[in-house]
């Protein structure tokens, strides 16, 4: 933590003219974006809302609108986004919980971030994005997925080049903000979240295959908190032996792999309870590596108001001072919209995108509700390592108030095994999303 508040003090120092900037934008553009025609939201990549990989069966009823974050001219269409996540969580421990950890209650403000995307006026299809996000963790201003990505039909799809994610995990690929989750799951916590690089991603209809393949490297990213590799190669694919359309019965089989050469032969790995303001439960602390290598499974099929999904994942390091070790986890769960809506599956990224309520309350309607149970385990003992192995079975309720207002409702029950104790820590969770 004292690395992270000492990388977030000289962050937030170097962002100032960076914060000031994008906040006269936001008054410059928010001034006139509404005498401007522009077309609606489609989901891209990530799952947030720009200009690519619109699922055709989606816009046959829609008519062009004007939107007040939106608008375009003769070079490139705007729009301009962003979002914000305040949380609260508090902790009920035993004895041995609070011998191996210690847990304070509070309220922090997960994230903020503001976005810019667009689609340049150009013969081939070519969009852009950038964004900023104030990260609660570090207190700091950081740059997120930010890039152009080009479109090359020939190659039934698109490639992108710049920091985004590496393509590895699809919870992961998926935007924060559209997931069901209060976090995503401890065992991909060992995949940064970000990467600077170039990444082909593609679909092919017929044989209902979707892929990604990326490399990436610390060029420009060396002082960042996420990168942990010098270079890694992320490659994930997906089967849909059932699937016709976005909210039609899918059934979503995907494979990930990937390898990763480390920063001066050593590495850290340890993740939190899925709980963002408490501290890390299972870390192995810096051990010698030369490379790692990852592999995952998935498994998702969704019918009308259910969805379930299961990922697992092996991480195997190359460290002989170690044995080799193989850390290992996953997740599997049901959600189920009580109100019936369907989260649509997007299939040139191969994710799932945002729930949006059939009825809003702000139009005479209860919303969306959701509820879900899941369960997630992370085991960072292996070789000559003890990192400790905690699971955590949490239910949930999410309260779609509009497509852009939400609360989230968290308990979770978790079980530390580490030093020779088992811990239980039950976990009181509520969130807070706002969304432009």
């Amino acid at each position: 933590m004292k690395l992270l508040e000492i990388e977030g003090k000289s962050q937030v120092k170097k962002s100032n003219r960076i914060k000031k900037t994008l906040l006269s934008l936001l008054f410059v553009v928010t001034g006139f974006v509404s005498y401007a025609q522009v077309t609606p939201k489609e989901p891209t990549l990530d799952g947030t809302e720009g200009e690519v990989f619109k699922e055709k069966d989606t816009i046959a009823s829609e008519k062009k609108i004007s939107r007040a974050n939106e608008f375009e001219n003769d070079f490139s269409t705007l729009r301009f986004g962003g979002g914000f996540m305040y949380e609260h969580a508090f902790y009920s421990q035993d004895e041995e919980s609070k011998d191996q950890v210690q847990l304070s209650p509070g309220f922090i403000v997960r994230d903020f971030r503001v976005t810019m995307s667009g689609k340049l006026k150009t013969e081939r299809d070519i969009s852009w994005k950038v964004g900023v996000m104030y990260d609660g963790a570090s207190r700091s201003w950081l740059v997120r997925e930010s890039g152009v990505m080009i479109g090359f039909p020939k190659l039934s799809g698109h490639i992108f080049i710049g920091r985004t994610k590496e393509g590895y995990s699809l919870s992961k690929v998926m935007n924060g903000y559209s997931m069901w989750h209060v976090e995503r799951a401890m065992a991909i916590d060992i995949i940064p979240i970000l990467a600077d690089g170039v990444k082909y991603m593609g679909f092919l209809p017929k044989q209902k295959i979707n892929w990604n393949i990326g490399y990436f490297n610390d060029f420009l990213s060396e002082e960042q908190s996420f990168s942990k590799y010098k270079w890694q190669f992320a490659s994930r694919i997906g089967y849909l032996p059932i699937y016709t359309d976005a909210v039609k019965p899918v059934m979503h089989i995907g494979v990930n792999y990937r390898y990763g050469e480390t920063k001066d032969g050593k590495l850290q790995v340890r993740s939190r309870p899925e709980a963002n303001g408490a501290p890390y439960f299972v870390d192995t602390g810096t051990f010698s590596v030369n490379n790692s290598n990852h592999i995952g499974g998935e498994f998702y099929y969704r019918s009308g108001a259910f969805l379930f999904g299961s990922e697992y994942n092996l991480h195997m390091m190359n460290s002989r001072e170690t044995k080799n070790p193989i850390f290992k986890g996953g997740e599997v769960f049901l959600a189920y919209s009580i109100t019936g809506e369907v989260r649509p599956y997007l299939s040139n990224p191969g994710i799932f995108t945002f729930l949006k309520p059939k009825k809003s309350v702000f139009e005479g309607g209860y919303g969306g509700w959701e509820a879900i149970l899941r369960f997630s385990s992370l085991d960072l003992n292996d070789g000559t390592l003890t990192g400790g192995e905690f699971w955590r079975i949490t239910p949930m309720v999410n309260w779609y108030l509009s497509e852009n207002i939400r609360f989230y409702f968290a308990y979770g029950y978790g079980v530390l095994d580490k030093d020779n104790q088992q811990g239980v820590t039950n976990f009181f969770q509520s969130r807070v999303l706002l969304m432009l």
